[in-house]
């Protein structure tokens, strides 16, 4: 694969590693990105050989701080308009993903930043990371998942609070809240995540991708169609292995 403008994709082994790459920016996410990332995506859904990928930021300040407005907040024609938007679908590209995704967030996790981490499976955040959604300081409406997305993880109070208040939280309300799985010393970032990433990668990678599938999918459904769901993914799993599940 070759090299991007805003970004910086490495494999070692079975783990990706996807880096925002726009430090001078505080990795805001831009047109050039959103086509990076579509190009990385696509690459990383089709690729067996990579287990579970990281996501994370350049530099000391941010993950990203949210979208480059100087660009999506100018005023091209409509068509123009039209097909900035919808020409990438980044987001339905990072849910389309059947791997493992952890977000490895500090600094500034703000706007598209945190819709982006909302989009993967598993968030660890750094002690000095702050997190929020100020498009409604804009004007604008979080429109990359975030009304969507932060809802099922918090709950519909306190994503409603974030979503119209504009209020930026800490990493520690961040974990009390659910937003992150685990915060920790800055120090010790990467190395958490990478543990975590590789402890993910030593187990067999049709059984992490079926623990996702009935998780996101079955998130949607009643309970009565979650089960059979869950059913059906382990009797799938069964059959791949060359085991009767009669009797399961």
């Amino acid at each position: 694969m070759g090299a991007f403008e805003t970004l910086i994709y490495e494999k070692e082994g079975t783990i990706g590693c996807v880096t925002l790459n726009r430090p001078q920016s505080l990795n805001a996410y831009n047109i050039q990105m959103r086509d990076d990332l579509s190009v990385v995506l696509r690459a990383v859904r089709d690729d067996d050989e990579v287990r579970v990928v990281l996501f994370k930021g350049a530099g000391e300040k941010a993950f990203c701080a949210g979208a480059d407005l100087t660009e999506f907040l100018t005023a091209p024609p409509p068509v123009s308009a039209r097909r900035i938007r919808f020409d990438r679908d980044v987001w339905g590209l990072f849910l389309s993903i059947p791997q493992p995704l952890i977000a490895v967030l500090h600094g500034y996790v703000l706007g598209s930043g945190i819709e982006m981490a909302l989009c993967c499976d598993m968030r660890i955040a750094s002690d000095d990371a702050h997190f929020g959604l100020p498009e409604v300081e804009l004007g604008i409406l979080p429109a990359a998942g975030g009304t969507q997305t932060l809802p099922r993880l918090v709950g519909q109070g306190k994503a409603l609070e974030m979503l119209m208040s504009g209020r930026r939280i800490n990493a520690q309300e961040a974990w009390e809240s659910g937003l992150v799985n685990r915060v920790v010393p800055k120090s010790r970032l990467l190395e958490i995540a990478k543990k975590t990433a590789e402890k993910i990668a030593s187990y067999d990678p049709d059984v992490m991708r079926c623990v996702k599938q009935a998780v996101r999918r079955g998130i949607d459904l009643s309970l009565t169609e979650g089960l059979d769901l869950e059913k059906r993914l382990a009797h799938q799993l069964l059959r791949s292995n060359g085991l009767n599940h009669e009797h399961t």
